[in-house]
Order: structure tokens, then sequence, then C-alpha cells
């Protein structure tokens, strides 16, 4: 092991949560921890520190194939429930951002903003059993002669 003041390997604290003795403790709380106690103390103490937020991230978001229309479509632009995703994949291949904004939000018009509806909120009607509204609008080709789609998705 290294010369650090506390040492604890993957597989000692990995054996503690698999014998239900692991400390665990929320970012949030490990900081009064380390400042009651002090950061050697509270790292002999604590096990696992949880970090995890329920909001959407930076970089989150979903990948869709909506399906070929009739005529075939090459999505230009696209929106789900009014949240623009992004079409420049391939001809009906789409992501939408979790952090998007649906393009009728206050946004920050009025400060603190409100930020009512997003991508974030697309995937979670999704993950809920949800049909939300596709609409894709699109340039003419010889090969893809459909301008606009607009139908219902759902998992």
């Amino acid at each position: 092991m290294s010369e650090y003041t506390v040492n604890k390997s993957y597989a000692e604290i990995n054996a503690r949560i698999r014998a239900g003795e692991a400390v665990v403790a929320t970012a949030e709380e490990m900081i009064d921890i380390v400042r009651e106690d002090g950061p050697v103390a509270a790292a002999r103490r604590i096990d696992v520190v949880t970090t995890g937020t329920f909001s959407t991230m930076c970089s989150s978001g979903a990948f869709f194939n909506f399906g070929q229309t009739t005529p075939t479509i090459k999505a230009a632009k696209v929106w789900i429930n009014k949240v623009q995703a992004y079409a420049g994949l391939a001809a009906i291949d789409i992501y939408l951002g979790a952090t998007e904004p649906a393009e009728d939000d206050p946004l920050n018009k009025v400060y603190p903003g409100e930020f009512r509806y997003g991508g974030g909120h697309v995937i979670e009607d999704l993950v809920a059993g949800k049909t939300v509204l596709l609409e894709a609008k699109a340039y003419a080709t010889d090969c893809y002669a459909n301008t606009k789609c607009k139908k219902e998705l759902c998992l």
C-alpha cells in the first residue's frame, strides 16, 4: 500500500459493502464530518462517499432512431415535445441533450429562471411510459422526398 495516513483498498471496502458493514456518507454529509473530526479521522470512519445527483448533467442525453417515413426523410431539424434534438447524425438518427430547454421555455428572462421543461423531462416522460411528440423538418432530395414528419414516440 501507499504512504497515506489512511490506507483502504478497493477489495477491503468491497468486502465491507458485501458484509453490510460499510459506512456510507453523502458528499454533503462528508463536509460536516471532515469539519468535525478532521480529514484523517473522517477517512478512517467513512468507507464510501456518494456524489450522485438527481438532475440533468452536461453530456447526458439519449440517441434515437425514430423510424423511416414514406416517402423517406433526411431530418434536418427535429423537436421532441418542443425540445430541439440534434439531427446531423444520419437520416433518422437524432441526439436529444438532457440539458436542452424547450423552445418556448422562459429560461432566464426573469432571474432566477424557471426552466420548466427540457430534454431531461422528455427522457423522464419516456421512461415513465408516456408518449411524446416528434416533429421533424427536412429539405427534399431525390433520395429523401419527404420534408416534414410528425409522429408519436414511446418506449
